[in-house]
């Protein structure tokens, strides 16, 4: 199995440190709003790259963060005049909400940030008393240039990253040794949630935040380190550059980081109103199909998101739950009795498409190649099935299909659709709810439905429904 290692920029086969091991940790979403197509990116091709490791029989320790504290949650907190604490736990059930819609398997661990504070502190702690850190006034930098290595996965050179640099360029510059030294721990501004440390009652910066959490839920040294390419400089480059000086050994042994996703072929801004978020996206489609829309390009290609081509994922989705859902019905009216032998010569030449699917994710997780395999397989699965066939010959053909889309996290066995009437049934409960003031039911109800592919729109005639 070959994986492109931004660290070394070329294709290595992959040998984990531990035989039959993989400690994987990936950057999660900093929570201060819904979260947004491009985060979903990076949680989509990670959970594939898990769930293909998995299938290849490794115990994957698989963990991935979430940034509770940050500049942009306190703003949120302060505008809604609610806590910090408040926002981030709103966004986190709302953001494992859509993680479900898109069938990502939960972390080994979910770390957050707040909760790992202490590590924090003891990790700046060895890197001041290592001479790599220094406080001034109650803020603690890193000092950059002590250590050999950095820019080793970014690939810049120190000398080149002048004073100035508007991506390392940071408040209170003039209190700095060196203007490329970076922020481990800041003092508090009024209003701010803050944490007793040796230095201020402060926070901690963002970049020793997974450092700390890779450390303490995998080990000093883990197999992949994983996440969006916005985060290879400054903040994957600063982690390798606390955890390697803290912990004395390489910090992860392979680096791996998806493409951007453009909208229309155009970065996605909010002020190109180009902008939408999951939970955007689940009014239209199934999330699955957002899935299977990430997985038609490789991950470390730039992805463009467009009405057009997620109507052709959707297409190309519903042709695989298609089959799948022929063959049950086959397999449900079928003959009993053992397969023929004709059946098993049939089920053998499968064997060349997994082989094929297998050979796609085994060079870099090339999903686009891999789904390919995948439709050869249903052609052929439509090809070779009837009603003439026995029950456990369309069985095995369908556990063929499933074995391989249950690797790239899609969900091919449709539940049986809800009828109209248990849906006006649970809309006509919700609107009693409301009437009770009993909010959080309300939207329990909205949401079992919407996890149901049903979209409901609040109007003054009323209630609205229609099938995503």
């Amino acid at each position: 199995m070959k994986i492109y290692n931004t660290l070394t920029r070329k294709k290595e086969e992959f040998q984990p440190l531990e035989e039959g091991k993989v400690k994987m940790y990936v950057c999660g979403p900093t929570v201060y709003n819904l979260i947004h197509i491009g985060n979903a990116r990076p949680m989509i091709c990670f959970d594939t790259v898990r769930r293909y490791l998995e299938y290849k029989g490794y115990d994957v320790n698989y963990v991935s963060n979430f940034t509770d504290v940050d500049d942009k949650i306190i703003k949120k907190a302060n505008e809604e005049g609610v806590s910090a604490e408040e926002i981030s736990q709103r966004y986190i059930a709302e953001c494992k909400k859509d993680m479900e819609g898109m069938n990502i398997k939960p972390a080994t661990t979910h770390p957050l940030a707040t909760q790992e504070i202490g590590g924090m502190i003891d990790m700046i702690q060895t890197l001041i008393d290592k001479g790599y850190a220094y406080n001034v006034n109650g803020t603690v930098y890193y000092r950059t240039r002590k250590f050999e290595g950095y820019g080793k996965l970014s690939k810049k050179n120190i000398d080149d990253l002048e004073a100035g640099h508007r991506d390392i360029k940071v408040a209170g510059e003039s209190e700095k040794e060196d203007p490329l030294d970076f922020v481990l721990w800041k003092p508090k501004k009024e209003g701010e949630p803050y944490w007793e440390s040796p230095w201020s009652e402060g926070r901690p910066g963002w970049h020793i935040e997974c450092s700390v959490m890779s450390k303490k839920y995998l080990a000093d040294e883990i197999d992949i380190h994983a996440g969006g390419e916005d985060l290879i400089f400054p903040h994957h480059e600063n982690e390798i550059a606390q955890s390697e000086a803290a912990n004395g050994v390489p910090f992860a042994k392979y680096w791996m980081h998806n493409a951007f996703l453009n909208i229309d072929n155009k970065k996605m801004s909010k002020s190109l109103g180009n902008f939408f978020t999951v939970r955007d996206i689940s009014k239209e489609y199934d999330l699955q199909v957002l899935r299977f829309f990430m997985l038609s390009a490789h991950y470390r290609n730039p992805i463009n998101f467009s009405h057009d081509l997620m109507e052709s994922a959707k297409n190309g989705l519903d042709r695989i739950v298609t089959a799948v859902g022929n063959l049950t019905h086959l397999a449900e009216n079928a003959q009993a009795g053992a397969m023929t032998d004709e059946e098993k010569a049939l089920l053998e030449k499968t064997a060349e498409m997994t082989a094929k699917f297998e050979a796609a994710m085994e060079d870099d997780f090339n999903t686009a190649d891999a789904i390919a395999a995948v439709f050869e397989l249903v052609k052929f699965a439509n090809s070779n099935s009837s009603a003439d066939n026995t029950a456990e010959y369309l069985n095995a053909l369908k556990a063929k299909i499933t074995a391989l889309t249950d690797v790239l996290g899609l969900i091919t066995e449709k539940e049986a659709e809800m009828l109209d009437e248990e849906i006006e049934n649970l809309i006509a409960q919700r609107q009693q709810a409301r009437k009770d003031r009993d909010f959080a039911k309300a939207d329990e109800i909205r949401d079992t439905l919407l996890a149901k592919g049903i979209v409901l729109e609040d109007t003054r005639e009323g209630v609205r429904w229609k099938r995503a």
